[in-house]
Order: structure tokens, then sequence, then C-alpha cells
């Protein structure tokens, strides 16, 4: 199944649901994470993405989840339907929990979730609260509520397989707009509540566009668009290049004694290498 984004509306919810399994597979792979941090991370960018797809184009979120679990911090970045992420100490291991899932809350420990809007022609707007549950679905549940007023309800889910292959990842987001009634959150509420787990549905083939479907059943739901969405890095040679030339000439002094310079992004990855006298010739130009 293609990784995609499905927007609706349902008499005054916004209802969007995503299929991310091979972009969650992706940065897993980039990371080498456990099975822990695979759904850790899975969760996390499933969660920056439904909440980017509230915004404006040119419009990016940042999500930290900061707690005292082995995991360390979480972080997931997206902007329109690309998103990035990664966690602090990806080879972070928990016994399974009494139920059998992963214990991604114990993972993620107690601590705050940090939530940042990076807004057009506007300063950034943070917001922050304690954790609920760690879990990551709940924490963006309460936040939303706490911090930005907005009731809402999130499901994230990464399906994780016994070879640590991530095999379904997606999730839902339901937020009542402006002049909803209480007979049709009363109706979602009934409707979340008998909805299987997102990757149960994911796993059998159900598309984000048909799990709207049975979130809104017996409501007027109207598909707006589905968007393909992607593992993608804004980091880049030329950018980090770019970064190099602002240091100061002492740094630059410093770099340059070096055969070569190496620079590694967090997010995707990725490590890029300078050769001494592009140093050397940064430094010239100070």
């Amino acid at each position: 199944m293609q990784d995609v984004l499905t927007k609706a509306t349902a008499d005054g919810v916004r209802i969007y649901a995503l299929c991310t399994t091979n972009l969650v597979r992706e940065a897993a792979k980039r990371h080498g994470c456990s099975h822990l941090a695979s759904a850790a991370l899975g969760r996390a960018m499933n969660g920056a993405l439904l909440l980017a797809a509230t915004m404006k184009d040119g419009e990016r979120i940042s999500l930290r989840l900061k707690g005292d679990g082995p995991l360390g911090d979480v972080v997931a970045d997206a902007e329109g339907n690309h998103v990035r992420g990664y966690v602090e100490n990806p080879n972070a291991f928990l016994p399974l929990r009494d139920d059998g899932k992963l214990d991604v809350g114990g993972g993620i420990g107690q601590g705050n979730i940090i939530v940042t809007r990076y807004l057009q022609n506007a300063e950034p707007f943070t917001g922050y609260c304690e954790l609920a549950d760690g879990e990551i679905a709940s924490d963006l549940t309460k936040y939303l509520y706490v911090s930005e007023q907005t009731p809402s309800s999130v499901a994230l889910g990464v399906l994780v397989n016994k070879e640590g292959e991530v095999e379904a990842a997606g999730g839902f987001f339901i937020q009542a707009m402006p002049g909803c009634s209480d007979e049709v959150l009363a109706k979602l509420e009934e409707n979340v509540n008998r909805t299987p787990y997102i990757t149960q549905l994911l796993e059998i083939g159900f598309t984000p566009e048909r799990v709207i479907g049975i979130l809104g059943r017996d409501l007027d739901v109207d598909i707006k668009e589905t968007i393909p969405v992607e593992f993608k890095c804004r980091c880049s040679r030329e950018g980090i290049f770019n970064a190099l030339s602002r240091l100061d000439k002492k740094s630059l002094e410093e770099l340059a004694q070096d055969e070569v310079t190496e620079a590694h992004c967090q997010f995707c990855n990725s490590t890029y290498t300078f050769e001494q006298k592009e140093i050397q010739e940064l430094l010239a130009q100070k």
C-alpha cells in the first residue's frame, strides 16, 4: 500500500487518516532502530504529519517527546507531506508489556511533550504539557486539549514483527470544528471505541479513506483529498556547506587543520564530508 494521507470532514468535524508503512520502515532502517525505537519513532512521525496537515503550505511543525526513559528524546519534524525524525537512543530495549505489546510508554518515561509550530509571517509558537503516559497518541491528545484548547482524538500505531521489520504504520486524527453538535461528538466517540487498532486495519489492506469511512459511519463524510507522504530530510551538502561558511574565523581555522571535516544530520543519519581545501577556501573568504 502506498503511503498517503486522506483528509475529510463529517458534520462539523475534521477527520484525517494516513498510512506510513514504507516511510516508517525507511526511517527505522536509516537509524538502525530497535523494535521499541521503531514503534516510538513511527508514532511520532505519524503524529507530526497529522498535525502538519492542519497547517498552511510552507508552515512546519516540530514534535519532541522529552522523557526520562531509555529512548531519550523522540523527535519528529513535518512540513506538508514530508516528515523526518530520530530517536536519541535507537538501540533502547524493554521487555514487552503484559499484553504482549511494545512498551513505548516505558521507553519514553515521564516528562514533557513540546510542540513548535513554524508559521508564515509570524514568530514560531511553542507549547508544551506533561506527558500523559508516553504512548504518544494520548500525549498528543492531552497536549491539544491543554495547551491549544482543541478537543481532539488521536490514534497512532506501528506494527513491528519479531525480526524488527515494520509491517504496518499509520494513524488518524479527529478534531471538532466550531459549531459541531454534541450529538455528532457522541457518535464519533462511539465509532472510535468500536474501531479496531489502526495497524490491524492497515495490515489487512484498509486504505486511509476506508478507515475514515469507519470512523465517520452514520455521518455525512466528505472526502477532501488524498496526498502522498514520504520520509524526506531538508539537509543537503550545499546547505551544510553554507552553514559552515557562516562560522567565525577561529572555528574555520580549527576545522582547516583536519584533512576531512564531517557533518552529521541527526534527522536522516546522513554524513557529509568536506575536503581540507574546501574549508581553506571558506577561511580565505573571511
